[in-house]
């Protein structure tokens, strides 16, 4: 064969690759869609591509793979976790520090998908791993972050800090208010429950896990000493020894909470709040629920 023949033969070889164009395997935990855009035509969405399937594309087009499925966006200062704990004001004026996780999925439905995508995804290239985690810092962070701040101007912070019914409201206001911020900050339902599947009539809402708020430093270590003092009480034989020690752990705790001191103090006596426990940027409460 000549020179001349084996170069054609070359060339028709690779122009039929060309013709045949590529394939993408989309895993169960991902979502992805497929945009034509061939050498001489516009970009155009075509399809999205259901998880678990392969699909091939002519050349030029563009597929975009994004992660599917339960995923979390964690909020506690650790060194992996997308944001810091966050500081709050309660609605009687009280700094308090707030922690946690929540769990979500971005919304599998076609046209939600799409939406994100063009709206949001392409500007942050959040199909690449990076991109993905600056997207999340953004638009899932910053209404998180507001939800956070709003919903907790609604409650006292002695009711959060020892009512678990307080608490759970608090939680629930946190997602009610996430799920208006991100519509109103990226025009769409992008963040959905994790356990919703095909079929269900609503997304529902991301699942939160937030940590009990907790009080500023001086505040904790009142607590922390009106707790030692209450385990000292059991050892105390006459009425005189323990309105000593109770005004003792009263008064610093008047001082920071005013009138609300009582009301702690009364919980920690009574085992509701426990020594608070801290730990890599984030805060717990060993007793009392979360």
């Amino acid at each position: 064969m000549s020179n001349t023949r084996s170069m054609k033969a070359a060339a028709s070889a690779a122009l039929a690759l060309g013709l045949v164009g590529c394939s993408v395997s989309v895993d169960p935990d991902e979502v992805a869609l497929e945009y034509n855009a061939g050498s001489f035509s516009s970009t155009t969405f075509d399809q999205c591509i259901d998880s678990g399937n392969r699909e091939y594309y002519g050349p030029g087009d563009k597929v975009y793979v994004y992660p599917g499925g339960q995923r979390t966006f964690t909020f506690s200062g650790a060194d992996d976790a997308e944001m810091s704990a966050e500081t709050v004001v309660s609605k009687d004026g009280m700094e308090m520090k707030v922690s946690g996780n929540a769990t979500f999925q971005l919304n599998p439905e076609c046209g939600a998908l799409q939406s994100f995508h063009e709206l949001i995804g392409k500007k942050y290239e959040a199909h690449t791993t990076d991109g993905w985690r600056d997207m999340l810092v953004q638009y899932f962070g910053q209404p998180l972050r507001r939800a956070l701040d709003d919903a907790t101007t609604e409650f006292d912070a002695m009711d959060l800090y020892t009512q678990d019914e307080a608490k759970a409201a608090w939680e629930d206001r946190v997602g009610e208010l996430f799920k208006d911020y991100v519509e109103e900050m990226g025009g769409g339902e992008y963040f959905i429950s994790p356990v919703f599947a095909e079929g269900d009539e609503e997304p529902g809402n991301p699942q939160f896990t937030i940590q009990r708020p907790v009080p500023r430093e001086d505040v904790r270590d009142a607590m922390n000493e009106a707790h030692t003092i209450a385990q000292q009480i059991e050892n105390t034989d006459t009425a005189a020894e323990l309105a000593e020690k109770e005004a003792e752990a009263i008064a610093p705790l008047v001082e920071l909470l005013g009138p609300d001191a009582y009301v702690v103090w009364e919980a920690i006596k009574s085992g509701e709040v426990d020594a608070i426990v801290l730990g890599d940027g984030s805060a717990t409460i060993p007793s009392g629920g979360n």
